[in-house]
């Protein structure tokens, strides 16, 4: 009998007919006379193709498998989600639509002709407005509305609303403000604990979930979702108070929130699964073994835990949750109730004009001192509060399909949050939420040092300055508050890379005026011609148009006068600074001439922007005759 390990054997045939061929090639070489006959009538053939059989089924499961556990050939859906959150894409089951809702309320005349700003409301987040020509499609706001601040990015506007006709006086003020609100309807289901289990799963049976809006046990303790359980920290914000903030309260009234980073043992993650309900799982931990014991602080090391058990040999690692709790509390002995949101769809697409009917609304006077307030007044400004939109809602649709979770995995995975690249954390900071101060203007580069003994500048590939600057109440360039640079700190430190260091400095900003002469066509009126060269030079000057050192190209100005019509010729234009805080302008002053060169005016060598601070005043130009 032939040595089997040099027998022959194929291992290149995945389907039927070469599994068959290849085992009756095999038959033929080495058992001649054992088995010859290979027709279909012969009982050797049918184990033949049995045995090809069950290779061929084997092997299309072995391909299947293969291609499931790859995100750009895998066809299950069960699948692709559990390669999405592997990859850091969360999932949506369906696309609620969103809208700018306006706000309005109605203050009396504070006696000197003002509006009286004691009696503006805020109005607390979650209010609820239905849709008039789709009554059972309700928007929510996602932010609180504060008619007593105001802000670049929160503008409270007043205009007159009621005026005595007989003394003219403006009897009652309208306040209106901004506020995003999205579609869904509001539900919540409660889950009774036990004893704790590690890593406990739990499953909301609802679809068209858009998310959790807030998690609360019967004991009172609040729980938190987060990305995954090893993220112990969650951003929070708090009122920017004495009591919160005493060093940064002064700024109040341009920073009304101060963001915090605290610590959250009590979290959970939440996965949707194949059929669009919601699965939720908790940590392993539990709270009868405190992190202080097997996490000893400074002050402790090399004194002896209070277990009397030495442990300064072990290394520790805030992510390892077999020494610490670091991956969340395990409920037990308690229920939790969870509120979220539901709804979604192309439904939720609904006209301008249309979101007006509140159905629920939380509205308290801003001042503390309620009670000095007049009552009736106060109840007839809270009486005054309408909601309307605009524009109409856009974005709902359907979730996402097996063909979009694909793509957007792929694009979610290279541009996760965490920054590295200079362009990162540029992009990073400008995502500061509003209400945590405004951030006009980012410009971020390595750090230069001059080494003095051979007068070279090297670069620390670890180090970056972050040159920022803000807007003021009328969105006008000024220096970022200490408030608002605490606010970018923490929000930065959780994004950024650790082995970075980040010195967040002031930019400057020069203020300069625009004066320009043209030369107007004969057949077209010269003042239309003007103003419309005016209104061309305050786009192209639009502060939101300018970034920090951007240099002026006296070219394009010469352009885009050019393509105004009715211009025949541009003279002359010219750029020149202004400067003075006491009328309003940049404290800095700013050598033009001596920045211009071959028709480009370039910034300082320290960061700074360009802003026409009075587009309406410092843009000007004049009529030439020839």
């Amino acid at each position: 009998m032939p040595n089997l390990q040099q027998r022959d054997i194929k291992y290149l045939n995945r389907d039927f007919a070469s599994f068959k061929q290849a085992l009756m090639n095999y038959a033929q070489t080495y058992f001649p006379n054992t088995f010859n006959d290979f027709t279909d009538a012969d009982p050797g053939t049918m184990f033949i193709e049995m045995a090809s059989y069950v290779g061929d089924v084997l092997s299309f499961y072995q391909d299947n498998q293969l291609q499931e556990s790859f995100l750009i050939y895998a066809q299950e859906k069960e699948n692709l989600l559990a390669l999405a959150y592997a990859l850091g894409y969360r999932p949506k089951v369906t696309a609620t639509a969103t809208v700018d809702m306006n706000v309005y309320q109605i203050v009396p005349n504070d006696g000197n002709g003002n509006p009286d700003f004691s009696y503006s409301l805020v109005i607390g987040k979650g209010t609820t407005i239905n849709s008039v020509s789709s009554p059972n499609t309700s928007f929510i706001t996602q932010d609180p509305v504060d008619f007593s601040f105001s802000s670049s990015a929160d503008v409270t506007n007043v205009s007159a609303y009621q005026i005595d006709q007989t003394t003219g006086i403006v009897q009652y003020f309208l306040l209106q403000k901004e506020v995003n609100a999205i579609a869904g309807t509001t539900k919540s289901v409660q889950f009774a604990f036990g004893q704790p289990q590690k890593f406990q799963n739990i499953t909301i049976t609802d679809t068209n979930i858009i998310q959790i809006t807030s998690a609360v046990d019967s004991n009172g303790n609040q729980w938190y979702e987060v990305p995954y359980l090893a993220q112990s920290t969650i951003f929070q914000e708090v009122s920017n108070t004495f009591i919160n903030s005493p060093n940064t309260v002064q700024y109040g009234s341009e920073v009304p929130y101060i963001l915090q980073l605290i610590k959250v043992p009590r979290r959970f993650v939440t996965r949707f699964t194949s059929n669009d309900t919601m699965d939720i799982e908790f940590g392993p931990g539990t709270l009868s073994v405190p992190d202080e014991v097997v996490v000893p602080n400074p002050n402790n090391v090399g004194l002896g835990l209070v277990d009397g058990i030495d442990k300064i040999n072990m290394a520790y690692d805030p992510s390892n949750f077999l020494y610490t709790q670091d991956y969340g509390l395990a409920p037990s002995n308690t229920t939790i109730t969870f509120n979220y949101l539901v709804g979604g769809g192309v439904g939720t697409n609904v006209p301008s004009n249309d979101v007006t009917n509140i159905t629920s609304m939380n509205p308290v006077a801003s001042t503390p001192n309620v009670s000095s307030l007049n009552q009736n007044m106060l109840s007839t400004v809270i009486q005054s509060v309408a909601f309307n939109n605009p524009t109409g809602s856009q974005g709902g649709g359907d979730g996402d399909t097996v063909n979009q979770l694909r793509t957007l995995t792929q694009a979610s995975f290279p541009t996760q949050l965490r920054c590295v690249t200079l362009d990162d954390y540029a992009i990073r900071a400008m995502s500061l939420p509003s209400q945590l101060g405004t951030l006009a203007k980012v410009y971020v580069v390595q750090d230069q040092i001059l080494n003095q003994s051979t007068d070279l500048v090297n670069s620390n590939p670890f180090a970056l300055s972050m040159y920022v600057l803000a807007f003021d109440t009328n969105k006008n360039l000024t220096t970022a508050n200490m408030a608002l640079k605490t606010n970018l700190v923490t929000y930065l430190d959780e994004f950024r890379m650790k082995t970075d260091a980040i010195t967040i400095k002031d930019a400057f900003y020069i203020n300069i005026t625009v004066n320009f002469d043209i030369v107007v066509l004969p057949s077209y009126n010269a003042n239309e011609v003007l103003a419309n060269c005016i209104v061309e030079m305050q786009d192209y000057f639009d502060i939101d148009n300018w970034q920090i050192n951007q240099p002026i190209v006296i070219s394009d100005l010469f352009s885009t006068l050019a393509q105004v019509k009715g211009v025949e010729t541009i003279i002359d234009i010219n750029i020149e600074n202004i400067s003075g805080t006491d009328q309003g302008y940049s404290p800095y002053g700013y050598d033009i001439t001596g920045a211009t060169r071959q028709g480009v005016i370039y910034p300082s060598v320290d960061p700074m922007c360009f802003e026409v601070r009075f587009p309406d005043t410092d843009i000007y130009g004049r009529v030439i005759k020839y």
